[in-house]
This record gives C-alpha cells, sequence and structure tokens, in this order.
C-alpha cells in the first residue's frame, strides 16, 4: 500500500511539473470522462441545481452543470500543479483585494477569521501569507484530516508550502485559545459551507431556497475571542487566475448578535452562487439532513433515554427488594 502511495504522488509530482496549458488539456479530457462516461455524481449534481435555482430553465441549468464539471476538472488539475508551482507564479494567478484592511487590524494586534466556501479554486487560498506584509502573524486553515494518511500528508504538504498551517478540525479551538492566550495574532480560514453532522446541529438557515442546517463552530470562536471576522468571495478571472475579494463582516465578532455572523456568511455565498454558480462544489450532498428528521432522531434519542431511566429504575427496586 505504501508503494502504491508512493507511485501516485510520484506520479502526480510529474504530472505538476507540466505547463499549465499542458494540464488543461488534460482537464480537457477527463471532463469528457467524467461527465459522459463515469457520470460522476451526475444525479447528486442535477438535483442540487433544481433546487437551488428554481426559475432557471432546464437548458440553463445545464449549462451550468457542464462549467460546474469542466471547473471540477480544472481544480483537480490546478491542485496538482500546487505540488511544483513556484511563488511568484502562484501569486500571479490569485490575487487578494481588500488585503489592505486585514493588515491594518493586524498591525492594530487583532487577528482575523476568515470565512470560506468550497468554490474553486479554495486551494489556492493557502497563498494567501504571502500577500499580507504584517510580520509575525500566524495563518493556518481548518481541514477535515482524510482518512487515508498518505493522502492526507500529501495535501497538508501542499497547503503549508506557502507558510500556512494546516489545523485539524477536532484541534480547532484549543490552538485558537492558545494563540490568543500567547497573543499571537492570527489569520485563520474556516471553510464552513459543508453539512454538519447531526450533533453538531443547532441552528438553520433558508439557503438556496432550502432549509439548510449549519455549523456555527466559526461563529462561536470569533466571537470567544473577539477576532476580526472577513469573507472571502472567490471569483474566476479567467482560465487558472482567480480574484478572492476579502469583505469584512465585523471588526470585532464579540459585539455580534448570537447566529449574526453565520446567516451573513451563508447570504454572501448565495451571492456568489448568483454570479458564478459553477465555481460551488455542487457533487457534495449538502441537503441530506431534513429538520424532520432531526426532529425523528431527537424524539428517539429522547425515549432512548426514557427507557434507559425506566430500566436503572428496576433495576434499583429490585436490588432493594432483595435486600
Amino acid at each position: 500500500m505504501v508503494v502504491f502511495h508512493k507511485i501516485v504522488w510520484g506520479f502526480c509530482y510529474l504530472l505538476s511539473l507540466l505547463p499549465f496549458w499542458c494540464l488543461y488539456l488534460f482537464s480537457d479530457f477527463i471532463y469528457l470522462i467524467v461527465f459522459y462516461c463515469i457520470r460522476y455524481r451526475r444525479k447528486v449534481v442535477s438535483r442540487n441545481l433544481r433546487n437551488s435555482f428554481p426559475k432557471k430553465s432546464e437548458a440553463e441549468l445545464r449549462m451550468i452543470e457542464k462549467k460546474f464539471y469542466k471547473t471540477l476538472c480544472d481544480y483537480f488539475m490546478e491542485t496538482i500543479k500546487m505540488r511544483t508551482i513556484s511563488e511568484k507564479e502562484i501569486k500571479r494567478r490569485i490575487v487578494f483585494p481588500g488585503i489592505e484592511e486585514v493588515d491594518r487590524l493586524c498591525e492594530q494586534g487583532k487577528s482575523a477569521v476568515v470565512y470560506i466556501a468550497h468554490s474553486m479554486n479554495w486551494e489556492y487560498i493557502t497563498s494567501l501569507p504571502m500577500h499580507l506584509k504584517t510580520p509575525g502573524v500566524q495563518f493556518g486553515q481548518i481541514y477535515h484530516p482524510l482518512e487515508n494518511p498518505y493522502f492526507d500528508k500529501a495535501f497538508i504538504d501542499l497547503r503549508e508550502r506557502f507558510g500556512s498551517m494546516s489545523i485539524p478540525m477536532a484541534h480547532t479551538l484549543r490552538r485558537i485559545v492558545d494563540f490568543n492566550r500567547e497573543k499571537r495574532r492570527f489569520v485563520i480560514g474556516f471553510l464552513a459551507d459543508q453539512v454538519p453532522t447531526w450533533e453538531a446541529i443547532n441552528h438553520w438557515v433558508n439557503f438556496m431556497h432550502q432549509d439548510t442546517p449549519v455549523f456555527t463552530g466559526t461563529e462561536k470562536i470569533a466571537r470567544r475571542v473577539g477576532a476580526s471576522v472577513f469573507y472571502l468571495s472567490m471569483s474566476r478571472v479567467k482560465r487558472g487566475y482567480f480574484k478572492a475579494s476579502i469583505i469584512k463582516m465585523t471588526d470585532d465578532a464579540s459585539t455580534t448578535e448570537e447566529f449574526a455572523l453565520t446567516n451573513e456568511y451563508f447570504k454572501l455565498i448565495e451571492k456568489d452562487l448568483e454570479r458564478e454558480p459553477w465555481l460551488w462544489l455542487w457533487t457534495h450532498k449538502r441537503w441530506k439532513r431534513t429538520r424532520e428528521g432531526y426532529a425523528r432522531r431527537e424524539q428517539k434519542r429522547a425515549e432512548d433515554k426514557r427507557r434507559l431511566v425506566e430500566r436503572e429504575m428496576q433495576k434499583r427496586a429490585a436490588s432493594e427488594g432483595n435486600s
């Protein structure tokens, strides 16, 4: 297994040495295979688009679907290219309008939380440290570790090439609280637009015309440490070139009302999706958890707890009777 992963990673390394125009030829070919032959998650994407854009015609939805798959295949090739891309080259390929505001707040001793969406190519955002001028700031991104340890390490290596630390999701609060206690300024990115586990659901929003459970941990952490909060709005200038506009949401999250930042985050994503819907990760089963399913699950948990209490009471009563 180790040998297999080394071969795969070595092959990706050789691919990354190719120029972009050649990689995009591969991407065009892969698109034909993925879209027309394998039909990778076509039903999921089609359903997500239809429910999210109820006013669009079938022809419009089909166009968005095709552009999404082409962009997804480009994402794969662009991510492979990150293995060997130079700092000069990646700085040309993504710019960060609004970075001056982050610099200004960092110079004042503030730290920042950055909301990010799964808009392609989000991997390029890890080059942000090269664009900030304020020294001594810790950069990082929260990530969910992959089950395969070899691929997990490979992605960590890619994401840390330009000075950004990868922080496992389970360690997020502890790491940021440590930064705050040590008075270390930080700029941490959170990809918080995907579906939470049943246990993590405590808030719902109307997102893309659908009742949607959402993560609220980003907001809770930002409010706890009084961080400034920004949203990173992705757009594609042309193939392989991106603009990540940094939008300030608040100077101090501790002054905001509960769920206000989370609600605004999803409204900002909606604006991006109205402009360039093909950039978002539509293959994800974003709406697989419903409020009805959540209610049934909570009811079952309450019934299981009641039965457990009853059994414990019966055991106690039988024990007292025997004594």
